[in-house]
């Protein structure tokens, strides 16, 4: 994973989740008898506005795409909604899966429409615990022994840490070059950075074996 373009480490970590959620209504004629159909397209939209509506310090949500429909004059017998979630804690991971749960069911309910939930949460929020402290007090002490101010920060991004993480493994998962712009046509890293990680986790792990570990 790479740093912040200042070298900044990611301390804590959001979780994230992903989901299709498949929404099956009934198909009408949207002039001669709209009545009788069961918008899967709005089912599917209206689902996106409650799961906005629950967005907090502690929940991200972002409804990325909707899928669905025909003809314009055919009422949307079936659409997918594709959904990312980002809890803060576990604790607010718990919270969005109470909030998906519900709305799901509201909006069956209340718009007489099947709804097939796919996903679920595969990154769990990454705290910062006693282990993680350590390991990170020891790449700061090595990057000043370096001449680097290395510091670290909360962020919403996931990565194979948060799994690493839930297992027990103190793990620093931004020893990476340092760059910006990360998953945009404009991404780049600092060239001279290359060198500079490199040592880093070179100093990191001959330490930890001199010492035995942690």
């Amino acid at each position: 994973e790479p740093a912040l373009p200042d070298g900044t480490l990611a301390g804590a970590r959001g979780g994230s989740g992903n989901w299709s959620i498949v929404f099956t209504g009934k198909s009408a004629h949207a002039g001669r008898n709209p009545e009788e159909g069961r918008n899967a397209l709005l089912a599917a939209a209206d689902l996106a506005l409650r799961l906005e509506a629950a967005i907090g310090p502690g929940l991200k949500v972002n409804p990325a795409k909707i899928e669905g429909g025909s003809a314009s004059n055919v009422v949307p017998a079936h659409a997918v909604l594709r959904l990312n979630m980002r809890p803060a804690s576990p604790e607010d991971q718990a919270r969005a899966q109470a909030v998906l749960d519900e709305a799901v069911a509201e909006v069956a309910g209340q718009r007489e429409v099947d709804i097939l939930v796919h996903g679920g949460f595969g990154r769990p929020p990454k705290p910062i615990d006693p282990g993680a402290e350590k390991l990170f007090g020891l790449v700061k002490s090595c990057g000043a022994d370096l001449g680097l101010d290395i510091g670290w920060r909360a962020t919403g991004g996931v990565c194979d840490g948060n799994n690493i993480a839930a297992c027990g493994v103190p793990v620093v998962d931004t020893m990476g070059v340092r760059g910006g712009a990360i998953h945009s046509p404009d991404e780049y890293l600092i060239v001279e950075s290359l060198a500079e990680r490199a040592r880093l986790s070179a100093l990191v792990l001959l330490r930890l074996a001199e010492k035995g570990g942690l």
